[in-house]
């Protein structure tokens, strides 16, 4: 019996619409990459979107302000604005973590 190993599906589609190379978008960035290495390894599908080089991706995700995580799946569709720096925030609203 040939079994094939088993690719692991990433539970979280998460995209973070960034505005430019800001200090809050680059907070941003890292507080999701610690958080992602912390407690989604392996499960996550990360996109940065910079709405300075894509301006259509802000309204298809209905990003009001930057930056802004989207938490595509699973869903509910949910949105947290800020630098996500404040990670118990950050881990309820993905649904990680009950606050």
């Amino acid at each position: 019996m040939n079994s094939k190993p088993e690719i692991p599906v990433a539970r979280y589609r998460l995209r973070l619409v960034i505005a430019g190379n800001s200090e809050r978008s680059r907070r941003a960035i890292e507080n999701l990459q610690h958080l992602c290495a912390e407690h989604l390894s392996g499960q996550v599908d990360l996109e940065v979107v910079d709405i300075y080089q894509r301006p259509e991706l802000a309204e298809e995700y209905q990003v009001i302000a930057a930056p802004t995580l989207v938490k595509l799946l699973p869903l509910p569709v949910r949105r947290i604005i800020g630098d996500l720096s404040q990670e118990d925030r950050v881990l309820h609203g993905l649904e990680i973590v009950p606050l």
